[in-house]
């Protein structure tokens, strides 16, 4: 075969050799876009939410209105007293941007600690709850309102708060007691939490089988989940709390990639199973403790906001936890701006959203449209 036969083949069979690696590079850069266009839009949708929620908080003035006042109260400016743009300022300030920033976190956080459970787990229905720390929160909160019973010194709402934050952590650590007793699995985890949240939800209904009218509206509307007892005091400890777990879950998204390969896999590779899923599991009861106990219980954030970015960018810890982030603050900040407008509870309105969207998911994973795990 002359030269000129022998150099087109030997160009075919070069690149037949580098395409696969070019497709493997195309499709990774693909990825990496994906992934930065699902945290724009999330990003994109929390700034233009948070100005709705500004005027649905303050209906006198237009979207662009409220960007500008928010603005204007950051450069320093004022108005005349009692004028629109004065009460407009002081509405927003007192009562959009708290409520706001709190959905933001809460969002972030319970987003955070669901994708942090369902991989300590393995379990893709395991949400911040699973251990019965919405439970045990609740039965907190309702010995406050209904019996008068203090975990703390402080009286009305922070002794409330505090009531809940103890409460919560009531079923954590029971369970981490136990797991230094037996051998811990995630369906034994699974379990017990289900049998404490049994057992907390049956004292919760007997305290309000025998409360009064008043008290048992005000424990009920607890439960449901709002935002609209927020206030800048209730933002740090919400926000510190939040920050630590949020950072700890990033810095061991590798271990928890490894958690994914099954017990003794990840034993095999040097991991402390036991201890590392104790240590989880404390963070994920401190992270949720800091966000219901100002808010009450708002379900289907830390179940639905993980599934979704799974099945568009895969089950890497590394990606699905900051995303799940962005995912989550936006979930429940336009949830929050519908019920600002519609005058209700936002964790029903979360419920009334976040069922049929885990419905849906649950649907296109079986049909093959995206794999949960």
């Amino acid at each position: 075969m002359s030269q000129w036969g022998i150099a087109p083949l030997y160009l075919f069979i070069m690149s037949s050799l580098e395409n696969p690696q070019n497709d493997i590079v195309e499709k990774y850069h693909r990825q990496i876009i994906k992934k930065i266009m699902v945290l724009l839009v999330c990003i994109i949708g929390i700034v233009l939410s948070f100005g709705l929620l500004s005027v649905s908080t303050f209906d006198v003035i237009s979207l662009s209105q409220s960007y500008e006042i928010i603005f204007n109260h950051l450069k320093g400016t004022t108005y005349p007293s009692r004028s629109v743009e004065w009460w407009a300022d002081r509405y927003i300030w007192e009562a959009a941007i708290p409520r706001g920033l709190a959905a933001i976190i809460a969002g972030s956080s319970l987003a955070v600690a669901g994708s942090l459970m369902q991989s300590l787990m393995n379990n893709p229905l395991a949400d911040p709850y699973s251990t019965g720390i919405s439970s045990g929160a609740c039965f907190g909160a309702v010995s406050a309102i209904i019996m008068g019973v203090s975990f703390s010194a402080f009286a009305s709402e922070y002794g409330l708060v505090v009531n809940a934050f103890i409460g919560s952590l009531i079923p954590a650590l029971i369970i981490i007691v136990i797991s230094k007793k037996i051998q811990m699995t995630p369906a034994t985890l699974i379990l017990i939490g289900t049998a404490l949240s049994y057992f907390f939800n049956s004292m919760v209904t007997y305290m309000m089988v025998t409360a009064d009218v008043e008290s048992l509206q005000s424990a009920y509307m607890w439960q449901i989940g709002t935002l609209g007892n927020i206030s800048w005091e209730s933002l740090p400890t919400m926000f510190m709390m939040s920050l630590i777990g949020i950072i700890f879950t990033l810095f061991m998204s590798r271990q928890l990639n490894i958690l994914a390969l099954g017990d003794n896999s990840a034993k095999t590779l040097g991991l402390d199973v036991e201890s590392f899923r104790t240590l989880c599991l404390t963070i994920i009861a401190l992270m949720t403790a800091a966000i219901i106990a100002f808010t009450g219980i708002i379900g289907f954030v830390g179940l639905v906001a993980p599934h979704i970015i799974r099945m568009i960018i895969g089950s890497d810890n590394r990606f699905v936890v900051p995303i799940s982030m962005a995912v989550g603050a936006f979930l429940l900040i336009v949830a929050d701006y519908i019920a600002v407008s519609v005058g209700t509870p936002v964790g029903l309105i979360m419920s009334v959203i976040g069922s049929p969207i885990f419905l849906i998911l649950i649907i296109w994973q079986r049909k093959g449209y995206g794999a949960i795990y």
